[in-house]
């Protein structure tokens, strides 16, 4: 009896978790499709919670691609003394971790730190795209727990992709009505991953044409001397120009003689030729 039950459970959960995805609250839903489940349907989820990870590195390793993984390594710059120095791959795509990420969006948080600690590139990466889900499907108190580990544990959001695809979408996204002085302590850190993480955490700002904290984080990065702080100011730069051109070229009439070159390129790459050679040369 129970097994016909719970097929219509499942139904339900089907259509609660449609519903979330569409941005509608399903709390009550929620709370009723669990409080009434019978007791083997509740076994069944808990055993499913329980090997969650065991299912998620498992779903991983099928993918892994040795000759992917070695171009990976090169052009992550994982030799000595480049800035992903150490790092391992698995030779994932990133559409396939999306997807794999998707599959397992309600992996806990508990979870989601171990995942964070293995040494593969990929398990870090698909362990940031969970947390994005879970961000997204939370509310309130809720979020800013999710925020509040994804500082804790920035010590892992160590390369440029691990970054970016993550620091907009829920330190950014979370600080879009706050305070937002945690991004200046950040780009004052001596960290290279902390300082991306206060430049690209912007990103969700420029969206909303709120260009201040922007130009303030540029301005206290424009002496930077790794490429990867360079490449993200110039284009945050260039993301403000897409809204606001006028906002742009007002940074760059101050700083373009002084910034580093890098920087300048990137924040004028879709400018015409003109209006390029004026920033690089100085010409009319």
């Amino acid at each position: 009896k129970w097994r016909g039950r719970l097929v219509a459970y499942g139904a339900c959960l089907e259509s609660m978790y449609t519903a979330r995805y569409r941005g509608f609250d399903s709390l009550p839903l929620r709370q009723y499709v669990f409080s009434s489940m019978p007791l083997e349907a509740t076994h069944i989820k808990f055993a499913l919670d329980k090997n969650g990870l065991k299912n998620l590195l498992s779903d991983l390793s099928k993918l892994k691609n040795p000759e992917k993984a070695k171009n990976y390594a090169k052009f992550f710059k994982t030799g000595k003394g480049e800035y992903g120095e150490g790092d391992k791959f698995l030779g994932i795509t990133v559409p396939q971790q999306r997807k794999i990420a998707k599959k397992y969006q309600n992996l806990d948080l508990a979870e989601i730190e171990k995942l964070l600690n293995f040494k593969f590139h990929e398990h870090r990466l698909t362990a940031l795209f969970i947390l994005r889900h879970k961000y997204q499907n939370e509310r309130g108190a809720a979020r800013k727990k999710v925020v509040d580990f994804y500082l804790k544990h920035k010590y892992n959001i160590n390369s440029w992709d691990l970054v970016d695809s993550s620091a907009p979408y829920i330190l950014g996204d979370y600080l879009l009505d706050k305070n937002r002085s945690i991004l200046y302590k950040l780009a004052k850190s001596k960290n290279l991953w902390d300082k991306r993480i206060a430049i690209l955490a912007t990103f969700i700002f420029i969206r909303e044409k709120e260009f201040v904290d922007v130009i303030k984080i540029a301005e206290i990065l424009l002496s930077d001397k790794h490429d990867l702080i360079n490449k993200a100011i110039g284009w945050m730069l260039r993301e403000i120009g897409k809204r606001d051109v006028a906002t742009e070229e007002k940074f760059l009439e101050k700083y373009h003689k002084t910034m580093p070159r890098t920087m300048l390129r990137y924040a004028i790459e879709k400018f015409g030729e003109k209006k390029r050679r004026h920033y690089l040369y100085g010409a009319c």
